[in-house]
């Protein structure tokens, strides 16, 4: 079983290395690449003001914040929904900067890179030169956005879910049997997974009658002993 979080994040400001905080975590959890529906999601207190740029963005003001819970306070149950899934994040390096800036915080250690996979790398590898924000790759792969008028972390995490699936190759990538069969899109090249064709349980009925079966028998009668169709009748 292959599970994975499509995640996302909103904050107040571009650097948690200069006091920017996150306001919102949003995840989607995925088993064999399907949306079982599990979702994660909570706003946070970043215990700062909210810049005018910030809130312009998500629509996340400092009032409304004032009381929802600090990341100290939700940190936990975090950690449990996330487990040892493959965090599947939209530009990786900046929502995982603010993620183990928290976590440092309160003395955890970071994620692992290796539990890390980022759409934004893999999109920029399969469309060389195109755009890549996750709007752009809505309109290529035809998903509806039309919800998205203001940034928001579960939003952004269920439209992710759907672009990571499209990059991946689509809606057969979770039609894997097993975890060897699956593909591996976390390295430079992907492996397509080998689903074995199964024998018909059942044989489907012939399409000729006896009539049309005899009438090729004297075509072939006709064509003498060296014709190739005898070689099947053989058969």
């Amino acid at each position: 079983m292959r599970r994975e979080i499509a995640f996302d994040t909103e904050t107040t400001g571009l650097d948690p290395r200069n006091g920017d905080r996150l306001v919102e975590i949003g995840g989607v959890e995925l088993i064999n690449h399907v949306p079982t529906g599990r979702t994660y999601h909570v706003y946070l207190n970043p215990e700062r003001d909210m810049p005018i740029e910030a809130f312009n963005v998500h629509g996340l003001s400092e009032e409304f914040l004032a009381d929802k819970p600090k990341f100290a306070e939700v940190a936990q149950e975090f950690l449990e929904f996330v487990d040892d899934a493959t965090l599947v994040i939209h530009n990786a390096a900046f929502d995982m900067g603010f993620i183990n800036m928290e976590l440092g915080r309160l003395g955890l250690g970071p994620f692992p890179v290796e539990q890390v996979l980022d759409t934004l790398a893999i999109a920029r590898r399969k469309h060389p030169g195109s755009p890549a924000s996750l709007d752009a790759l809505c309109s290529r792969y035809g998903i509806d956005n039309s919800r998205r008028t203001k940034h928001g972390a579960l939003l952004d995490s269920e439209i992710l879910a759907e672009v990571y699936i499209e990059l991946i190759g689509g809606k057969q990538a979770g039609l894997a049997l097993s975890v060897e069969d699956e593909a591996d899109y976390s390295g430079s090249e992907s492996r397509r997974a080998r689903v074995p064709a199964r024998p018909r349980p059942r044989p489907l009925p012939p399409l000729l009658g006896e009539a049309e079966i005899e009438a090729h028998r004297a075509f072939v009668a006709g064509m003498g002993e060296a014709a190739l169709w005898r070689r099947y009748d053989a058969d």
